[in-house]
């Protein structure tokens, strides 16, 4: 039987899942989480093979790559109406395994599921296709933490505090990113960051109560829409009909 936990904070929604789940065989379907909160707690007690995971709010990068080192063999599915190509990026490299849209009809959700739990992964031919059309920029763990810390609204004096460096030297971290990213100000670098970070619904978190350095999870690279298409929305619905791709590959 396969251990699964379903995290979302729209229990009708969640209901009619439950439902279907219940009725596949070789589904153990575990108490649903209403909070990130409860996940995590699930996660430690129950010990889920497979987690779906509504895009909510709450879920961002710092808090997939939480669960991720907390539960490594733990296989995650995102559960999603839409999401930037940047977030699904970072995702992905975190080692989600497969991201899956709540419109598809039932028969696709359970064969996702089934697909992840089998080795696959879930990633529509919509999604890897947008990567095309997007820039990665490689970061080093500094300018990760930097780039995460300045998503969040800090100063460089309080990104100096939290990282435990010089203003001074935060001025020039700043400009070599200003450079290496194509940006003209930090407004810029910012916005880039929490497309990368975050769902786009809500900031990072509430100014004053940050991670230290050594909790922060930088990212490791910034995904960027190339010129031409900085005017598109920052996140994408994916149209049909669309087939995800197979094997560990993407």
């Amino acid at each position: 039987m396969t251990r699964i936990l379903l995290y979302s904070d729209e229990p009708i929604l969640a209901k009619g899942l439950e439902a279907v789940l219940r009725q596949v065989e070789g589904f153990d379907l575990m108490p649903t989480c209403g909070t990130v909160a409860s996940l995590v707690e699930q996660m430690a007690q129950g010990s889920p093979e497979l987690v779906l995971m509504d895009l909510t709010p709450e879920v961002t990068f710092a808090v997939l790559n939480e669960l991720k080192h907390a539960m490594m063999s733990c296989k995650i599915v995102l559960w999603v109406n839409s999401i930037s190509t940047e977030l699904a990026f970072q995702a992905m490299g975190l080692g989600v395994r497969g991201i899956l849209r709540k419109t598809l009809p039932t028969d696709l959700q359970v064969k996702c599921l089934q697909k992840v739990q089998a080795g696959e992964l879930w990633f529509e031919k919509a999604l890897t296709d947008s990567f095309l059309c997007a820039r990665r920029v490689a970061l080093t763990q500094r300018e990760g933490q930097l780039v995460s810390l300045l998503s969040q609204g800090l100063k460089n004096k309080e990104i100096a505090s939290t990282l435990l460096i010089s203003e001074g030297t935060v001025k020039v971290y700043l400009s070599r990113l200003f450079q290496k990213v194509g940006v003209k100000d930090r407004f810029e670098l910012a916005l880039f960051g929490l497309k990368n970070l975050t769902t786009g619904q809500l900031p990072v978190g509430e100014k004053g109560q940050r991670a230290g350095a050594a909790a922060m999870p930088g990212l490791r690279s910034l995904v960027l829409e190339r010129p031409a298409d900085r005017a598109e929305s920052p996140t994408r619905a994916f149209a049909t009909p669309l087939r995800p791709i197979a094997g560990g590959r993407y």
